[in-house]
């Protein structure tokens, strides 16, 4: 198959960045007929919308505008399924930018090796500086005689698998 998946984030980045989008993941998975390229993309807060996130109409023209320029400079040559989606509420935090934006929201996190004896964590992101993320460990509702939180520090190279935890 011709796929090259840097010229295609490449090309997904470019249009993203013209609609003010950026791209969270780009992803081919499947093979053959049921060969899929994902792409997640998200948009920062704004004055009007403070949250953030994409809508369905963002998600839509981007798919557009991507699907005609892959066919145009033959980056899959391959047939495929174009998805184009928002990461979700529990979407995944892999780059240092991820965790940058991200401080001060709850998250569930893996590491490859242990951290004061395991390797599964929830807990509030404190900070995010240098590599090192701070995060604060204990339950997410202050309960009478509960223990106090845990402050950990993890080394992003050991962070194996995060997700932010959704609040309501």
């Amino acid at each position: 198959m011709g796929f090259d998946l840097d010229q295609v984030r490449q090309i997904v980045e470019r249009v993203a960045a013209s609609s003010g989008l950026e791209v969270v993941e780009v992803e081919l998975r499947g093979a053959g007929k049921a060969r899929m390229l994902r792409i997640f993309i998200d948009k920062a807060g704004s004055e009007q919308n403070p949250l953030g996130g994409v809508t369905h109409e963002d998600c839509a023209n981007l798919s557009r505008e991507v699907s005609t320029i892959l066919d145009v400079e033959d980056a899959i040559s391959d047939s495929y399924v174009l998805e184009v989606s928002s990461p979700g509420l529990d979407r995944k935090l892999s780059r240092p930018e991820d965790f940058k934006r991200f401080v001060g929201s709850r998250v569930k996190l893996a590491t490859r090796m242990p951290v004061g004896g395991t390797r599964h964590f929830e807990g509030r992101l404190q900070s995010f500086e240098d590599g090192r993320l701070t995060l604060e460990v204990g339950p997410a509702k202050k309960k009478p005689g509960a223990p106090p939180p845990q402050i950990l520090e993890i080394e992003l190279a050991n962070v194996d698998k995060a997700n932010l935890v959704p609040e309501f």
